[in-house]
């Protein structure tokens, strides 16, 4: 059968629906992830205690799993609350998202980030303060690979517990929420941890990309969708390699 240009919009009206839904989504996510680490910035700022890296990266990654968690739980079942065109694009080469919901979806998400740091910005008096960019001692190299693990561990995550239907998929949330805790816990020291290009790109294009090495958020995470994919695809196969064996064994 010839391929059908118009097949690609058969669903159009869901995709808009879906990807607006992806949108609030989004902003309600990065929301409160990020309005929890400008919190800390301001207190830092207004009482001067300096707290030490490792009770700042476990508060910025506490910040953000929950956040996750939460408002994955919320839209899940509603848009499947990605947040990440990361995410989405895993899901893409998985064959889990059309093309046209997959381009929806990324600009929902990068819109989200955007009106996300917008509103805390506007809502608190003090700077922006929930960039992502290299810490001091960091290349651009490590960077870029730091945020590629930690972003196929994220895509891993979503695509074993979400994608793929059991019985735990219902509680998908919580592990993929833990599984970004875990990632900031790492990352946060060396490049602020994105694992997510929209959660990069909302807060520079609101402080006008003050920030160097912004492409480094494109690059890593891109290549860890890549890779996350590629992970899951061997383990499936290998899942199904391991159940055809069994079957035959017993059958």
């Amino acid at each position: 059968m010839p391929f059908r240009y118009s097949s690609l919009f058969d669903d159009f009206h869901d995709d808009c629906a879906a990807a607006t839904f992806e949108f609030v989504g989004t902003t309600f996510f990065l929301l409160f992830g990020l309005g929890g680490i400008q919190a800390a910035a301001a207190d830092i700022a207004t009482t001067g205690r300096q707290p030490s890296g490792v009770e700042q990266a476990l508060y910025v990654a506490t910040c953000m799993g929950m956040s996750l968690l939460v408002s994955a739980w919320l839209f899940f079942r509603v848009t499947g609350g990605l947040f990440n065109p990361n995410v989405s694009l895993a899901l893409v080469l998985v064959g889990g998202m059309g093309p046209v919901r997959f381009v929806l979806y990324c600009v929902a998400q990068l819109a989200g980030a955007i009106a996300a740091s917008a509103i805390v910005l506007s809502l608190t008096s003090a700077p922006l303060s929930v960039n992502t960019f290299l810490q001091q001692g960091t290349s651009r190299a490590q960077g870029i690979f730091i945020e590629m693990f930690i972003t196929a561990a994220l895509v891993i995550s979503v695509l074993m517990l979400a994608a793929e239907k059991h019985q735990a998929t219902p509680f998908a949330p919580i592990g993929i929420g833990l599984t970004l805790f875990a990632c900031h816990l790492f990352a946060v020291f060396y490049t602020g941890a994105a694992m997510n290009t929209a959660r990069a790109f909302g807060p520079a294009v609101i402080t006008g990309f003050s920030k160097p090495h912004h492409w480094v958020y494109w690059v890593g995470p891109f290549l860890g969708s890549l890779l996350g994919t590629s992970i899951y695809a061997v383990l499936k196969q290998y899942v199904f390699l391991v159940s055809a064996t069994e079957t035959q064994r017993h059958g």
